[in-house]
């Protein structure tokens, strides 16, 4: 039995032209070569098996060639060549500084360098690994380094060139290696393939290519090792198998699931995918990149961009026709952010079916975001069992029992403005949403300006926002919504605008309040600051309808009047006011002090509105 020599070995180049992937740097050295440029040290830097100490070696070879060919590659015919080749060259001194990294190594490397060589032009010294050197080690070495003999050429090769002292980057021409592409290493282990005489599959090959993430030597490593599997025929299915990793198969039934809406699927396949031992930050990264692959399929100029067999591009272009770049951009958006929330989160499973249920959610048309901001987190209920004929058989019983809680827990809104404004009652807290989220759920008792306790009743509350949702609403609303239940104001009829014109309802400081709070909310993400601070601050109901803004320094007072006029009429709409006007001023003293905690914040809203304590006690609530 003859002895066996890997691949990774066995082909490993021996001239500049067999070299995979690196054809720019290969150039450079063989016209450097051909013009006799050569510096007296090079750094060859990249990542593991992109083919740096191949080339350095074939560098020392190539200068040292007694006969090199017209295109300035070594003949391998010579005594100089044959020596390297065979590894018993005096002129090729190799240093591993992984293992021989202390100040009396290169002491001993300082002393052959001093010696000229016997056959050939040059010595070359080879040091592998060179940002294991120590730092004594790299100071004794600057001043051979910096000015060596004519004969003697230093070659460093480093995976991490950030190690490397900057005083020994200065003195070497640094040549930074590329990781081989996909399509570079399909084609070598095409070639070795012919060469071994095995039979293949294009779309294996690219698994393995995909597998060695840039590294040819890890790229024939894999190689050899699925070939002992295969025996000869090397199969999609069987790479798959015998390396365990997931396949597109995997990806694209996953989408197709996801397209459909079927979520249990979704979370089967996925219980499927971690019982095999995979990890579910790896399928969600691997899903991201489908997503991506998918996205580029869509146009024909970056069809190019993916680095897949031509029926796995057809795939891709078949089920790319089936996704709107929207649910691309959301789906993209969603899974990026599970892998950066994948290490603090506590149940990591949780998370990626979370993340699959949004997925579904949104290919389904249930989700109202866009792809650029960051959506509003909230889940559609995905495993019902109500049929639709029961809910349209309750839908009668629900507007029935509505009818009457809204005539009762309603307050009537006067048709006209009155001639002075009513009394602004006591406004709620800056930046606490309680009261204005808790309004439809809970039992709030407000009071107003001739303290009048009037109490809402949890369930009246509920059935009326349930009414709203089911009625269909007229033509008018959609062009100019109307406010929520928790504001309390009234849409005008088509009739009233006709006759007043201008509108001019009443509100009050906690409707003002609402609004102010849903307009911040709304900011884009660009302007987010602006929106967490006008969280942050009160408005206040003046006469004649005059909102007054306070803000604690002159420039927040410029940047909300670049936005008045924004601002202005986004309340107007809203409050059915036309009358409204808007009064920035800078706080005075302690006036724009505040409550920075949470429960400073709460005690302040308790001295405005002690009925928050009532409710608190009555819903068992605490303080996030």
């Amino acid at each position: 039995m003859s002895n066996y020599i890997v691949s990774a070995r066995k082909y490993r180049p021996t001239t500049f032209d067999s070299v995979v992937g690196q054809q720019a740097l290969t150039t450079t050295l063989k016209n450097a070569i051909a013009q006799g440029k050569l510096a007296h040290a090079y750094l060859f830097c990249g990542p593991r098996g992109v083919g740096k100490t191949t080339c350095a070696r074939i560098f020392a070879k190539t200068i040292n060639c007694l006969h090199p060919t017209p295109q300035g590659e070594a003949c391998n015919e010579c005594e100089s060549c044959r020596a390297i080749n065979e590894q018993r060259s005096y002129n090729l001194h190799e240093l591993d500084a992984a293992s021989n990294n202390s100040v009396e190594d290169i002491r001993e490397l300082i002393a052959q360098v001093q010696l000229p060589p016997q056959v050939g032009r040059y010595k070359v010294f080879i040091i592998d690994e060179v940002h294991m050197l120590s730092a004594a080690a790299f100071n004794a070495f600057l001043k051979t380094l910096e000015e060596p003999p004519a004969h003697a050429i230093f070659i460093l090769a480093t995976t991490e060139k950030h190690k490397i002292l900057p005083t020994i980057l200065s003195r070497c021409q640094i040549y930074d290696f590329n990781r081989i592409t996909v399509a570079d290493a399909v084609k070598h282990l095409q070639y070795v393939a012919d060469k071994e005489g095995i039979t293949y599959e294009p779309e294996a090959l690219h698994v393995i290519a995909e597998k060695a993430d840039g590294g040819m030597r890890d790229a024939l490593s894999i190689f050899d090792q699925v070939t002992s599997f295969c025996e000869g025929h090397i199969t999609y299915d069987k790479v798959i198998e015998d390396l365990n990793v997931l396949d597109y198969d995997a990806y694209f039934n996953m989408t197709d699931t996801l397209l459909k809406g079927d979520l249990s699927g979704a979370m089967l396949q996925l219980n499927s995918i971690l019982s095999k031992g995979f990890e579910a930050n790896y399928f969600i990264g691997g899903l991201a990149s489908h997503f991506r692959n998918l996205l580029m399929s869509r146009d024909a100029q970056t069809l190019p961009l993916l680095d897949v067999s031509e029926r796995v591009r057809q795939r891709y272009q078949e089920q790319s026709q089936r996704c709107k770049p929207q649910l691309l951009y959301r789906a993209l958006k969603l899974c990026n952010d599970c892998d950066m929330n994948y290490r603090t989160s506590r149940n990591k499973r949780l998370l990626v079916e979370l993340t699959l249920i949004e997925v579904g959610q949104a290919a389904q048309g249930e989700d109202d975001t866009g792809c650029g901001r960051g959506p509003i987190r909230r889940l559609k209920p995905i495993f019902s069992s109500t049929q639709p004929a029961q809910k349209q058989a309750t839908a009668p019983q629900v507007a029935s029992q509505t009818a009457a809680t809204t005539q009762t827990a309603q307050p009537t809104v006067p048709t006209a403005p009155p001639a002075q404004p009513a009394q602004p009652t006591t406004p709620t807290q800056p930046g606490a949403t309680l009261p204005a989220s808790l309004t439809n759920t809970a039992t709030v008792q407000r009071t107003t300006t001739h303290h009048t306790a009037r109490t809402l009743s949890i369930r009246g509350l509920r059935s009326q926002y349930q009414a709203e949702q089911q009625q269909p609403q007229p033509a008018s609303a959609v062009a100019e919504p109307a406010p929520s239940a928790a504001s309390g104001t009234a849409t005008p009829s088509i009739l009233e605008r006709q006759t007043t014109g201008a509108l001019a309802y009443p509100f009050n400081q906690d409707q003002l309040t609402y609004h102010w709070f849903r307009f911040a909310q709304q900011l884009p993400q660009e302007q987010s600051a602006m929106a967490g601070r006008m969280r942050n601050m009160q408005p206040q109901l003046k006469e004649n309808w005059n909102v007054e803004i306070t803000v604690a320094n002159g420039i927040v007072e410029e940047y909300l009047h670049s936005m008045q006029v924004t601002l202005r009429n986004y309340l107007r709409t809203q409050l059915r006011n036309d009358q409204i006007t808007l009064t920035i001023r800078v706080a005075e003293g302690e006036e724009g002090q505040r409550a920075f905690s949470r429960v400073d914040q709460y005690k302040e809203m308790l001295k405005r509105s002690p009925e928050l304590d009532f409710l608190r006690k009555e819903l068992g609530l605490e303080l996030a």
